[in-house]
């Protein structure tokens, strides 16, 4: 019995039980029924006002990411099935039903491998329907979700057992992600990240989104895939500024918790470029990892290892979101002239400064992460990048972080902590000591 305001309450808790197809309350003092227990509870609450319930439900998501080779050959069944454990899949193989997917496909990615893709689908006798868009930036908006709805519709899929599939960079996943929550209100839908950028960060969490109102995804869901499917070999056919790109995000893994995947990027980082982060023949042969396979892996666990316990973000004090203070502002007020990665390294680069104005990292090593950077062909400065915007974009955060502004920060070279404030002065300091230090080397 609880006293609030010169009122009585009461609360009683009740665990939930499934008898006979029936879901049953059991409260600790009432006889205990058997049958199949629920994780959630509800909580009634008697007072002098009246009568009230409180629900407490879990939600669990189950989802694998599985790297892979060789996706889109048709001896491969990872596209099919991958994304089921093996009880469901010898149940879904013994049903008779035809096998449908609907997919979603980048149109630059559709005119490299779309007839591959169909080449897959036809030789494993699957209903299938393609639908290649023009999933950019700024193309990211919520047309392009109801595209893609009216589409699914017409083409009719169970919503259970048949996946939509995503094929591209972070921008389609992001958008077929969103109408895959939308459609019946959950779809599943698997990840096929075809850009390092989308291989690293897009494709393993739970986000969502479209651009709306100016800003960068402003509308969106928590829904992870049922599935994200790692194939390397997409990679070779981006030119190098996207490889670059996407080594921002590694990089930004490295800095926060991996000191060695910062000396591999630091040591190797330029031959990771060239060869696109292609295994050759002989590394693929040895039991011995190559530079390429462990700098894509490390990245991928850690990674998770950040997301995993929050991908709904309740917790908003989180180290992936290194890069990801000014750089928002900054991507939407240049678009389309910076890429992501690029926008997030300059991020980086600036609070690497800001770090060792507060004395979190010596000048050796703040000089060692921008020379690892310009070693990746990471731009390190903008000249729209203007203290204003700064402190536009900081003010912003500060808005939607629960009053206080969450900032990570390096503390050391695969280290960080989450800082709640920062002083006017100190980022000033850092501000200008940037600038004059790392203006010369121009723009990307």
């Amino acid at each position: 019995m609880l006293s609030n305001n010169n009122s009585s309450q009461q609360q009683t808790e009740f665990n939930l039980v499934q008898v006979n197809g029936t879901w049953i309350r059991n409260s600790q003092h009432c006889q205990q029924a058997e049958g199949r227990s629920s994780a959630a509870k509800i909580y009634e609450n008697k007072s002098d006002h009246g009568l009230s319930w409180t629900v407490v439900s879990p939600i669990v998501f189950t989802y694998r990411v599985i790297q892979c080779k060789n996706i889109l050959d048709a001896r491969n069944d990872t596209l099919l099935w991958g994304h089921l454990g093996d009880q469901k899949l010898k149940d879904t193989i013994s049903n008779s039903k035809p096998v449908k997917r609907f997919v979603v496909i980048d149109e630059t990615v559709n005119q490299l491998y779309g007839s591959q893709v169909t080449q897959y689908f036809e030789a494993r006798t699957v209903v299938h329907k393609i639908l290649p868009l023009p999933t950019t930036e700024e193309n990211k908006c919520m047309e392009l979700v109801t595209k893609i709805l009216e589409e699914v519709h017409s083409f009719g899929i169970d919503r259970r057992s048949e996946p939509i599939i995503a094929i591209g960079g972070g921008v389609c996943l992001d958008v077929v992600g969103l109408a895959a929550s939308l459609y019946r209100r959950r779809t599943p839908y698997i990840r096929v990240p075809t850009t390092l950028l989308s291989y690293i960060d897009a494709s393993v969490g739970a986000k969502t989104g479209v651009n709306f109102a100016g800003g960068k995804n402003k509308l969106g869901s928590y829904i992870p895939p049922v599935a994200t499917f790692l194939d390397r070999s997409f990679i070779q056919t981006l030119p190098q500024r996207q490889i670059s790109n996407g080594m921002a995000e590694m990089l930004k893994m490295a800095l926060m918790k991996h000191r060695g995947l910062f000396e591999l990027l630091e040591a190797e980082g330029g031959t990771l470029l060239q060869s696109k982060l292609q295994s050759c023949e002989s590394s693929e042969r040895s039991e011995q990892e190559d530079s390429a396979t462990a700098s894509t892996r490390i990245a991928i666990e850690t990674m998770l290892e950040e997301l995993a316990p929050n991908l709904w973000e309740d917790d908003l004090d989180r180290l992936v979101d290194f890069g990801h203070l000014i750089s928002p502002e900054l991507e939407m007020s240049v678009l389309p002239a910076l890429l992501h990665g690029e926008a997030v390294n300059i991020d980086m680069s600036l609070m690497v400064y800001v770090a060792q104005q507060r004395g979190l990292l010596t000048a050796e090593e703040k000089a060692r992460i921008i020379q690892c950077m310009l070693g990746l062909q990471l731009p390190v400065w903008h000249q729209d990048c203007t203290l204003a915007l700064v402190q536009k974009a900081l003010s912003e955060r500060l808005k939607h972080s629960a009053g206080s502004l969450r900032m990570p920060l390096p503390t050391g070279l695969g280290s960080a902590e989450i800082f709640h404030d920062m002083s006017e002065d100190i980022l000033c300091k850092a501000y200008c000591k940037w600038t004059d230090e790392l203006s010369s080397s121009g723009n990307k």
